[in-house]
């Protein structure tokens, strides 16, 4: 019987050993890393956003229909045919079949006419919609500085918890030390346990603002990108336009997308109050001359020539028809025609005319309140540039304090009359001290920006690439 027990163990032992093992569970495929990014690599992203697309897009809207008005003002041609079949006398009559190619061209060539108009419309439109272009572009470019400038002061805030917390953790342990010493009561320990939990807090909440100010800048670029250490550090670019207050003001105006849509709205306002008068004194008159085989036995055509003038729409018409069959019987000759038209009753040109009028004073007013509006934008971004400034000099004053307070502490420790813990707080408020100034400085940088902004300087294609390398053999 023991003998058969033993047997059997070493048996299932033997199974057991033998037994195949489980596959081994493949890793979990990790996420590719965004690509960290250069600031020149960061505005060549910018190229491809959908802010910037999207800009593209409304200006090749513009140029569509710029040339789509081209077209209509341009010379037209049209081709076509026509057939007839009949039996003159019906009781007697042969049938007889008669079938025409017409051949037609047409374009604009009286100043006035709508389709001149409509060109210099659709130009002027362009014009503006190149300022859109270049004011969008400049905004989304505004934007990336703006989000780098966001995640700077994000980072920056994280390390400064990060700190924070480092010394609250310290102040704890000395805390419970002293109160196993007897140096210090149990509300002193639980003070400062409740300071490090705010510090851990404070640590939390500054890590989530720097997930957001990522998340900021990947909408913007519409692609998750990390950024270099080259781009957080250094100071922002300094793209601040120069002049004083009367050359900024006169750039703006000169350059500002709503202005130039202003005033395209009052040059279209003028043309339509200038083709008002015209379609209020000017009759509706055409004039045409027609030559060739007018008619034959039959009444039909033969080879004609035709061309024709409408005085108001302006519109000169060329025209010709050729049968299929030629007949004999075809008289050559020539006709002229002369048609006008004068509304008696019912004219609705007076009414469109002080619409027109009307139009054009709505136009100027909005021109003039497109110039005001760009003048208060630049002059408050102007001020406020010059606040960011003024406090920045505090800022480098403060800096310079907390270093001084730091080799204060130093000082006191190496001669005994001081505490690590005291070293510790230094260092936090140079730290402190050191990313007030960073910020100050990018307030500065940023403030400047908007200024460029608002006066239309800031140029969307900044270097997007690295400068070459010189050649031949120069460093």
């Amino acid at each position: 019987m023991l003998c058969a027990a033993l047997a059997l163990s070493l048996s299932v032992a033997h199974a057991q050993s033998t037994s195949p093992s489980p596959a081994a569970t493949p890793p979990p495929a990790l996420t590719p890393a965004p690509p960290t990014l250069t600031l020149p690599e960061l505005l060549l992203a910018l190229r491809a956003s959908p802010g910037w697309r999207g800009a593209d897009l409304s200006y090749q809207a513009a140029a569509l229909a710029l040339q789509s008005a081209r077209t209509r003002a341009g010379l037209s041609l049209s081709a076509g045919a026509d057939g007839s079949l009949s039996r003159v006398p019906w009781n007697g009559g042969e049938w007889k079949g008669a079938a025409t190619v017409t051949l037609s061209a047409s374009v604009a060539v009286l100043p006035w006419s709508p389709a001149l108009e409509g060109v210099r419309s659709a130009e002027r439109a362009l014009g503006a919609a190149a300022l859109d272009l270049r004011a969008a572009r400049a905004a989304q470019t505004a934007a990336l500085f703006q989000a780098l400038g966001g995640l700077r002061r994000a980072q920056a805030g994280l390390e400064a918890a990060q700190a924070g917390r480092t010394l609250a953790e310290r102040v704890l342990a000395i805390t419970e030390a002293q109160r196993a010493a007897g140096l210090t009561t149990d509300a002193g320990v639980l003070d400062r346990r409740a300071g490090l939990e705010a510090a851990v807090a404070g640590q939390e909440s500054a890590a989530r603002a720097v997930t957001q100010a990522a998340q900021a800048l990947t909408r913007l670029l519409g692609t998750p990108v990390s950024v270099g250490a080259g781009v957080l550090n250094p100071p922002l670019p300094d793209l601040t336009p120069a002049g004083d207050l009367e050359t900024l003001l006169a750039r703006a105006l000169r350059q500002r997308p709503e202005v130039a849509r202003a005033q395209a709205a009052v040059a279209d306002a003028q043309a339509g109050l200038a083709a008002a008068r015209l379609d209020a004194r000017l009759p509706d008159v055409s004039a045409s001359v027609r030559a060739g085989q007018l008619a034959d036995a039959q009444g039909g055509g033969g080879r004609t020539v035709g061309a024709s003038l409408n005085l108001k729409a302006g519109v000169l018409g060329v025209q010709a028809s050729v049968p299929l069959r030629d007949t004999d019987s075809a008289v050559s000759g020539v006709a002229l025609s002369l048609s006008a038209a004068l509304p008696l009753l019912g004219r609705p040109q007076a009414a469109a005319l002080s619409q027109a009028e009307l139009g054009l004073q709505q136009a100027e007013l909005a021109l003039a309140s497109a110039r005001q509006a760009t003048e208060l934008d630049v002059r408050t971004r102007l001020s406020a540039l010059e606040d960011e400034r003024a406090a920045l000099p505090g800022a480098r004053t403060r800096v310079q304090s907390a270093e001084t307070a730091l080799q204060n502490a130093r000082a006191r420790l190496d001669a005994g009359l001081g505490t690590t813990l005291d070293l510790a707080q230094a260092e936090l408020a140079l730290l402190q001290a050191r990313h007030a100034l960073q910020a100050a400085q990018d307030s500065v940088a940023l403030a400047g920006l908007a200024l460029a902004q608002a006066t239309a300087d800031l140029d969307p294609f900044l270097p997007t690439l690295p400068a070459p390398l010189p050649t031949g053999g120069q460093p």
